[in-house]
C-alpha cells in the first residue's frame, strides 16, 4: 500500500476508523422516525489524516484508481465533486455549513468494508472523516452530533435521502451489544448481544449483487411513506400503532398500504427483538428475522432473487432465521445460526447459488464491534 508520506511528503497527525454495520432488524424505519437495532462490524474504513492550513482537501483511497483528488476551498464550497470523493467532501461541507471552523486536510483511506453490499460503506467513510476532522480541528462534537452531520452530508450534498441509522450505528455502537435507537428522540441503549456466549454465530452473506441507493428507488419508497403519513394526518408512520394498523390501511390508496404495513410491523419486530435480548434469549430472534425478510420481500419489494435464495437456503439448512439487511435491491443477507452448524449453512447457501447459476456469495461471521474511534 502507498504510504501517507509517499503521497503527501509528510507524516499524518493520526489515524481514525469507523465501521460498517449490519442491521439486525428495523429496516426502512429510520426515516419514518421508528426503531432500529444495528450492530457495528469489525470491518472498518480507516483514514490517516493531517491538517492543512490552506483550505485544500486532498484524498486518496487504497481501493481507488491510484490518483489523488485535490479540491480547493472554492471547489469544496461549490460542491462540484464526482465519484467516491464526494463523500468526504460532503462531510467537510456539512461541517462548514453548520458553522464549524474547518480547514483542509490530507486524507488517505483504506477499507475492508465491502461496497454495494448493504453494509453501509458510505456511512463508514463519512464517519471516519467526521471523527478525524473533529480531532484535527478541535471541534468538540459528540458522537450523535457527528452522526447527524454525516447524515446531513449524504442527504444534502450526495443526494441520498437516507435516514440516520447507518451513521448512528457507525458512530455509537459498542462491542458485545446491539444499538437500540429511537430515531424520533435519538434515545439510545446498548442491548447485550453475546453471540458466543449463547453458542451462536451471525453469518453475513454478501450476495455480490451491488446496489446504489442513489439511483432513485430508495427516494421513491421514502416519498411513498411520507405521502401515506400525510394522508393519515400524522408527522410520520411511527405514529401508527400496531393495534390501529388495519383501520389505517382502509384510509389509504392500495399502492401505499404495503409500505405502511411493513413499517408498522417492522417497528413491532424491533420491540420484540429487544425484549428477547433483554431476557438473554438471542436464539429466539430467528423467526423475527425471517418474518422481517418476508415483509421486505412482499410488502416493501426491495428484495431480489439472490437475497431471497440466500434466506431460503440458509433456513432450509438449519439457520434459526435469516433476512436481507440494508436498503435492499441486492446487498447482503444475515443468518443467525448455531455455532456448530455455521459451516454447513454457509456451504448450503454457496451450493444453492452455484446450482442457480449465480456468482458465488462471500460469507463471513459478524461480531458486534465498537463504533468510530481514534486508532493512533
Amino acid at each position: 500500500m502507498t504510504t501517507f508520506h509517499a503521497l503527501y511528503g509528510h507524516q499524518p497527525d493520526g489515524e481514525w476508523a469507523a465501521p460498517g454495520r449490519v442491521n439486525l432488524i428495523g429496516e426502512h424505519t429510520d426515516y419514518n422516525l421508528g426503531f432500529v437495532l444495528p450492530i457495528a462490524l469489525a470491518q472498518t474504513v480507516r483514514v490517516q489524516a493531517r491538517r492543512r492550513t490552506d483550505g485544500r482537501l486532498r484524498v486518496y483511497s487504497a481501493q481507488g484508481d491510484g490518483s489523488v483528488t485535490e479540491l480547493t476551498a472554492e471547489e469544496l464550497a461549490a460542491g462540484d465533486v464526482t465519484g467516491w470523493a464526494r463523500y468526504p467532501a460532503a462531510v467537510v461541507r456539512a461541517l462548514a455549513a453548520a458553522g464549524h471552523r474547518v480547514g483542509g486536510a490530507d486524507l488517505l483511506f483504506d477499507s475492508d468494508v465491502p461496497t454495494g453490499a448493504g453494509l453501509s460503506s458510505s456511512a463508514a467513510l463519512e464517519c471516519a472523516v467526521a471523527i478525524a476532522y473533529n480531532d484535527l480541528h478541535d471541534l468538540g462534537l459528540g458522537e450523535q452530533e457527528l452522526a447527524l452531520l454525516c447524515q446531513l452530508a449524504e442527504n444534502r450534498y450526495v443526494g441520498v435521502p437516507c435516514g440516520m441509522m447507518d451513521q448512528m450505528a457507525s458512530m455509537c455502537c459498542r462491542a458485545g451489544a446491539a444499538l437500540y435507537l429511537d430515531t424520533q428522540d435519538l434515545a439510545v441503549r446498548q442491548v447485550p448481544f453475546d453471540l458466543a456466549g449463547a453458542g451462536l454465530r451471525l453469518l453475513v452473506i454478501d450476495t455480490r449483487v451491488k446496489h446504489d441507493l442513489g439511483d432513485g428507488a430508495y427516494a421513491q419508497l421514502r416519498a411513498g411513506c411520507e405521502r401515506a403519513a400525510g394522508l393519515l394526518g400524522l408527522p410520520a408512520l411511527r405514529e401508527v400503532p400496531l393495534t390501529g394498523l388495519d383501520e389505517a390501511l382502509t384510509r389509504l390508496p392500495a399502492e401505499l398500504r404495503p409500505l405502511v404495513r411493513h413499517v408498522v410491523t417492522e417497528n413491532d419486530r424491533v420491540q420484540q427483538a429487544v425484549t428477547l435480548l433483554d431476557a438473554g434469549d438471542p436464539a429466539a430472534l430467528g423467526p423475527i428475522l425471517t418474518a422481517g425478510h418476508a415483509s421486505l420481500r412482499d410488502d416493501f419489494r426491495v428484495s431480489c432473487a439472490e437475497t431471497d435464495l440466500a434466506v431460503a437456503a440458509a433456513v432450509a439448512a438449519g439457520a434459526l432465521g435469516a433476512r436481507m439487511t440494508g436498503g435492499g435491491f441486492g446487498g447482503s443477507v444475515i443468518a443467525l445460526v448455531a455455532a456448530d452448524t455455521a459451516d454447513a449453512v454457509a456451504g448450503s447457501v454457496t451450493e444453492a447459488f452455484r446450482a442457480a447459476g449465480h456468482a458465488e456469495p462471500v460469507i463471513h461471521h459478524a461480531e458486534p464491534a465498537d463504533g468510530a474511534r481514534k486508532l493512533s
